[in-house]
């Protein structure tokens, strides 16, 4: 363990620990180069002359240091320093996954299906480049303090090429996919897998397999259908349970294709919770679960063990760190092609029965992709057959007299007999007609197929918007070209946004094909950077290309007033005014001569003061009840007040030197962590206003002093405005009543 205190790389010093695992501590550290706090990963000194470790250690680095995601966890420095081998990354402040679901219990489906799509999207960036991540678990998923979802801990990732990659690393055993457990192929349908446990988890609040052996839940994993999440859960949305069905196939070939297909279904539950929309294929009588080989669960135990696979009592689950991760010249090459028999056990009939042995993961999909193959030959022989007999493929006109048109297949036998007919050139058929598009492929010898409808922005409802082969390919003649009918300009419901962060809520929307413009209003109940509302609202449908409007919070604002000058004026209208700044009003009568009868003469607050709104004024109203005699002696004392009052102002206003605020400004609640503005506005006696003095900020530190502003002498009191530098502009944040005092 380092000590706090201790520099790495005279650059890196530690603050604290975070956490400690199998191989690594991790310590919470400045960077005093880039004057922040970040993570730094430190390998354990008992590892630190194991060359294996030190090598699994950089893998980590070299795995993680090429994603740039927000959903993903950043790298920025890799290193070595006297023994010291390190990892530094972004520092997140937050909880696990798994410590939130242990807090919570179960998620809404909202926090599921959100924290769902962000790891997703995390996910998709590592995909693209080739990673997969093969542990993903709710301990390697961090909630950060400001709702962000990431994913960390690359530790066992490993680089994939373009076919399937081979490997006997395995993660958490409670999250790893069937092909994983079984020590065969994985790829990045096991990421999917063990999102699917995650979400799982996240929905029920437990784990679908457990056990008390790793052994025994890796069993479960290849054996055992789990039990519907909404068995558990009655609340969970239909959409939802067949996205985590989808996931959790044991067959790769099953699940999603990619995590955008993923992504996409995740978005149209919060829009569809009920819908029918994902589509999961038919369970074949030759996909069903296999019974393992008794040498398959011989492999299983004997890389448990190896990997010292314990029996903890009360956390059975497998830490990644326990694993050995291959070397690189284990990687398949990027051009070679998969061997699936490398993963067919080998089998002796003479020395055991067949019905002794189950059949091989990999051998059963060959057979699955053989019968496929075979019955979508059958498939295309007997849909062909019916086509010629019905004369749907007659093309041209007829080369035989006896015979009217020519039939597709005879003139496929006449072109196999002619070695020199030439290919075709496939026209473009955007914009036409179906029947257009048919008459003009049949005068080509092509023959024209209805691929169904699907939206269009820029073709005609009716017509043709896509073909599937390029315009200007050369083809076969009697070659088959589908073609896709416009259904007119796709309509789109806008999602449900609100509390949604800007970020995050402009990814949705632009995904869906809509554009984005951003307003900003104060808002007392949205945390300050989320969506308070969206024009149009949520659930109206528009078209792809419209653009919505978000309206982005700035906190509460300011919710003081300044209080008006009220007097001269009637009782009613000094009530109207204040009420509608959202102050109270309360009304004593008097005799003052000052005013005419039901005038104010007096309020309890001077004008220009500054207020918090439901604060109470009182106004002195001149009564029409009151005597010549009182009304006579009031005003000669109000005449002897003002004049004492002008003796004062004169008095105060005749004063010179220097005057300074007598306080600090506090950091306000909308604050965002920018440069800031102050400016200092003064009012004398006479209604002169001052505005001459301001500073500027870079870097503020609140409590702020503002001794660098001086008052203008003689007056005690000012408004100072705040502003602070966003969106390229200085924007006031908040205002301040400052006392000014004369320093000599």
């Amino acid at each position: 363990m380092l000590d706090v205190g201790v520099i790495v790389s005279d650059r890196y010093e530690i603050v604290g620990c975070v956490g400690s695992g199998g191989m690594a501590d991790v310590y919470k550290a400045k960077d005093h180069k880039l004057n922040r706090f970040v993570a730094i990963k430190v390998l354990k000194a008992e590892f630190g002359s194991d060359t294996t470790f030190i090598s699994k250690f950089q893998r980590e680095a070299q795995a993680a240091a090429g994603l740039a995601h927000p959903n993903i966890v950043n790298v920025f420095d890799v290193g070595e320093d006297n023994g010291i081998n390190y990892i530094v990354m972004e520092l997140v402040e937050g909880i696990t996954l798994k410590e939130y679901i242990s807090k919570k219990g179960r998620l809404t489906i909202k926090e599921t299906t959100s924290i769902a799509i962000q790891v997703a999207m995390g996910l998709e960036a590592a995909h693209n480049k080739k990673i997969v991540h093969r542990d993903i678990k709710p301990q390697n998923i961090i909630i950060s303090t400001d709702g962000k979802v990431k994913v960390t801990d690359f530790g066992i990732a490993r680089a994939a090429s373009s076919n399937t990659i081979s490997t006997n690393a395995m993660g958490s055993v409670h999250y790893s996919s069937p092909e994983q457990v079984r020590g065969g192929y994985s790829d990045y349908k096991s990421d999917i897998y063990s999102l699917g446990i995650t979400m799982y988890e996240m929905v029920t609040g437990t784990v679908p397999f457990d056990g008390d052996t790793t052994v025994s839940i890796a069993i479960k994993h290849l054996q055992e259908e789990m039990i519907p999440p909404s068995e558990l859960n009655p609340q969970l949305p239909h959409s939802l349970e067949e996205i985590i069905m989808k996931c959790t196939q044991k067959s790769p070939d099953r699940r999603y294709n990619s995590l955008a297909e993923l992504i996409s279904d995740l978005k149209q539950s919060l829009i569809d919770p009920d819908g029918n929309f994902v589509n999961l294929t038919p369970l074949s009588n030759h996909a069903q679960t296999v019974v393992i080989s008794p040498e398959e669960m011989e492999q299983i135990k004997r890389g448990a063990v190896a990997a010292g696979n314990t029996v903890p009592e009360s956390n059975p689950e497998v830490n990644y760190e326990d694993f050995e991760i291959p070397d690189e010249d284990e990687y398949i090459d990027n051009n070679a092609d998969y061997d699936y028999k490398d993963d067919v056990d080998d089998y002796d009939a003479e020395e055991e029965e067949p019905h002794k042995k189950g059949i091989s993961h990999t051998l059963e999909k060959v057979m699955t992709i053989g019968g496929i193959v075979v019955g979508a030959i059958i498939i295309c022989v007997l849909v062909y057959t019916i086509a010629s007999a019905s004369g749907l493929l007659k093309f041209g006109s007829s080369k035989n007299n006896n015979s009217g048109n020519t039939t597709a297949s005879d003139s496929k036998s006449e072109k196999d007999s002619d070695s020199s007919v030439k290919q075709v050139e496939v026209p473009d058929l955007t914009n036409k007609t179906p029947e257009e598009a048919q008459k003009t492929l049949n005068d080509l010898q092509l023959g024209y197929k209805n691929g169904g409808e699907e939206a269009s922005d820029s073709v005609a409802e009716g017509n043709i918007c896509r073909q599937d082969v390029e315009v200007g390919t050369k083809v076969e003649p009697y070659t088959q070209i589908t073609c896709y009918i416009s259904s007119g300009t796709e309509e789109i419901q806008v999602p449900y946004v609100t509390d949604y962060s800007q970020t995050d809520a402009e990814a949705m929307l632009k995904e869906l094909g809509l554009k984005t413009a951003v307003q900003k209003a104060n808002s007392s109940d949205i945390t300050i950077g989320n969506v308070v509302s969206t024009d149009p609202e949520a659930g109206t449908s528009v078209k792809a290309g419209d653009t919505v409007t978000l309206t982005i919070s700035i906190g509460e604002g300011d919710t003081a007033v300044r209080v008006p000058n009220v007097i001269g004026t009637s009782e009613a209208d000094a009530k109207s005014t204040l009420s509608q700044l959202g102050l109270l009003v309360s009304v004593q009568t008097g005799n003052d001569q000052s005013v005419n009868e039901g005038e104010v003469y007096k309020q309890s607050v001077d004008s220009g003061t500054r207020v918090n709104t439901g604060e109470t004024i009182t106004i002195y109203v001149r009564s029409s009840s009151s005597s010549d005699d009182e009304d006579s002696e009031d005003s000669k004392t109000d005449k002897d007040k003002n004049k004492n009052k002008d003796k004062d102002k004169n008095s105060s206003s005749s004063s010179d030197g220097t005057w300074k605020p007598a306080n600090s400004l506090q950091q306000p609640t909308n604050y965002q962590g920018g440069k800031v503005k102050v400016e200092l506005v003064q009012t004398d006696d006479d209604g002169n206003t001052y505005s001459d003095q301001s500073m500027e900020v870079d870097d503020p530190q609140f409590p702020l002093s503002i001794q660098d502003l001086n008052g203008h002498p003689g007056i005690t009191s000012g408004t100072v405005v705040l502003y602070e530098w966003i969106d390229d502009s200085y924007q006031i944040i908040d205002q301040y009543d400052v006392s000014f005092r004369q320093v000599n």
